[in-house]
């Protein structure tokens, strides 16, 4: 059985080297709809795949780091980045260019990482993301599954390449949120930090 839980954000970028002059020349901003589709044969202690309002700590801070922020490749000129930085508090800087396809593998891997790490409390069993889909406009989106996430051919999604601005950390519920995720160990057993 598939389940899905739908998120939205607002986000500007640029997509260096795309066909349209418009988008590869120019900041501008799209409004985000992002599917996170679960899996599992089995369902829990409540009769389900996975509780949506799990979905609503953690996984939504995640997608939601993207809200009114502007996403950044970090191959791109540095000038430029410097100066995104220097004039948003929200922004978000991507070892890929900020297309609806790499957000979608973005989004896959950092998910996917945290549903691996997150306790199952109800009898949940074998629950995999099946797939991400981002939404870049109502006619437009990218569909993201396991081997496009972690695919090398795509370019290589490595978290700790994956940095946030002061500010969206300090929106996060946790401000630690992505520091546990790349820390396995502090998120697994946060009474030891």
């Amino acid at each position: 059985m598939i389940i899905r839980k739908l998120f939205k954000f607002e986000n500007a970028h640029i997509v260096r080297g795309c066909s349209t002059i418009k988008c590869r020349s120019s900041v501008h901003g799209h409004s985000y709809k992002v599917e996170l589709l679960f899996e599992s044969n089995f369902l829990d202690n409540g009769q389900m795949v996975y509780d949506f309002g799990l979905m609503k700590q953690n996984m939504k801070d995640l997608v939601e780091s993207f809200d009114h922020a502007i996403a950044l490749w970090s191959g791109d000129d540095v000038e430029y980045l410097k100066d995104m930085k220097k004039h948003s508090a929200r922004w978000v800087e991507l070892p890929v260019s900020p297309s609806a396809e790499q957000f979608s593998r973005v989004i896959f891997v950092m998910i996917d990482r945290l549903l691996g790490l997150t306790s199952k409390v109800n009898g949940e069993k074998e629950v995999k993301l099946h797939s991400v889909i981002v939404h870049e406009t109502d006619t437009g989106y990218a569909q993201c599954f396991a081997e496009d996430a972690y695919s090398k051919e795509m370019g290589e999604i490595n978290l700790f390449d994956i940095i946030f601005s002061e500010q969206i950390m300090k929106d996060f519920k946790d401000e630690r949120l992505w520091q546990k995720v790349l820390d396995e160990e502090e998120f697994m057993n946060p009474s030891s930090v």
